[in-house]
């Protein structure tokens, strides 16, 4: 049995609990069919905002200061192609390696060169990184722990070395495209694996972290979960950031022992999609919500689905409209009793009504 299959079993609490998991996201992936339910101008609204919003948050995830608002000036301005900062750059790879994977992922294959040119086109902007685009790693990038003052003082993971990275990434994508075309395997499960394994191989000297979250949609899309463009699921990850972290470095410690156990990565992996695809219930049952709402107003209407429950400075942290919209919107939302009430005053939080 091949490494990657023999730690997916689990104890039958966990078993219980992730195909639990699969068994509910596969229910909402049978009952997505947009092009029955949802108008090609929502659809179209749709992709724009999470293209945005995935963007942000992919690149946000590993330092980038650029806010949404920020995101969506630089992407109605891609065409100028004039990038000032590095986290402009990165932006703007993103953003266009995305939208390309929600137009064309039906025409695309899926193997070693696909995602050395993903990791390429992630990288097209960066000046810093122009010697390494598309490449393997040429030194160590293992993950240190720093002080305060920025100095090393420990490290936390040791990635496969650059000498092997080339015979471990062909073995990893070879094992994930025949464990996709066996139908008896769960391919949430599978997905989930490579990521963490892609992860820990760490092929590429930067870039991994945003490489894998392309993967992961690209992978979801292939496998048939095809709600993906219209919810963000690296929004998700970023609004779970410590958890992200937490379950992927515990899952890291067993990397290659003889004990791997990485239900904590599998968890949080099979959680972050079920969240996804509850969202995207919601796009469903709420298309007329969604036509009676202006271009701003859903805005805060999905910061609200993203967040559950948020007070108002939270909305205009998030989305930097002004007050006056925001205070509109919310009127909006509650009148049409989707959002309720909670508190009052500087206490008051609105909970959204599924």
């Amino acid at each position: 049995m091949h490494r990657l299959n023999k730690r997916l079993f689990f104890d039958q609490a966990v078993s219980a609990e992730i195909y639990g998991l699969i068994a509910k996201i596969d229910a909402i992936k049978g009952q997505w069919k947009m092009s029955e339910k949802l108008s090609p101008q929502m659809i179209s609204r749709l992709k724009t905002s999470v293209l945005i919003t995935s963007t942000g948050a992919s690149t946000r995830i590993e330092g980038s200061k650029l806010s949404d608002a920020q995101v969506k000036k630089l992407y109605n301005n891609l065409r100028i192609k004039k990038f000032k900062t590095r986290d402009e750059q990165e932006v703007a790879g993103y953003l266009e390696l995305l939208e390309k994977v929600f137009d064309s992922w039906k025409n695309l294959r899926f193997s070693e060169s696909l995602s050395k040119n993903f990791h390429k086109e992630i990288m097209k902007y960066s000046e810093k990184d122009k010697r390494h685009r598309g490449e393997y790693k040429f030194g160590s990038n293992r993950v240190e722990a720093v002080d305060a003052a920025g100095k090393v003082i420990g490290t936390i993971f040791n990635p496969t070395p650059p000498h092997l990275v080339f015979k471990e990434m062909l073995e990893l994508i070879e094992w994930i495209k025949k464990e996709l075309k066996n139908d008896v395997n769960f391919s949430l499960i599978t997905i989930a694996n490579f990521i963490f394994e892609f992860l820990a191989i760490h092929p590429f000297q930067d870039g991994n972290g945003r490489t894998s979250r392309i993967l992961t949609n690209f992978l979801l899309l292939k496998s048939g979960y095809s709600f993906v463009p219209y919810i963000s699921h690296e929004s998700l990850i970023e609004n779970n950031k410590a958890d992200y972290y937490l379950s992927l470095n515990k899952s890291q410690k067993t990397w290659k022992t003889k004990n791997e156990d990485i239900t904590p990565w599998i968890l949080f992996f099979l959680k972050t999609v079920f969240k996804q695809a509850e969202l995207s219930m919601s796009l469903l049952t709420g298309e007329n919500v969604e036509d009676f709402l202006s271009e701003k107003q859903l805005k805060v209407w999905q910061f609200a689905l993203l967040n559950e429950t948020f007070q108002r400075a939270d909305v205009i942290k998030a989305t930097k409209l002004n007050h006056r919209t925001i205070e509109e919107s919310i009127k909006k939302l509650v009148k049409m009793n989707k959002l309720k009430k909670q508190g009052q005053g500087k206490a008051t939080r609105y909970i959204v009504v599924l």
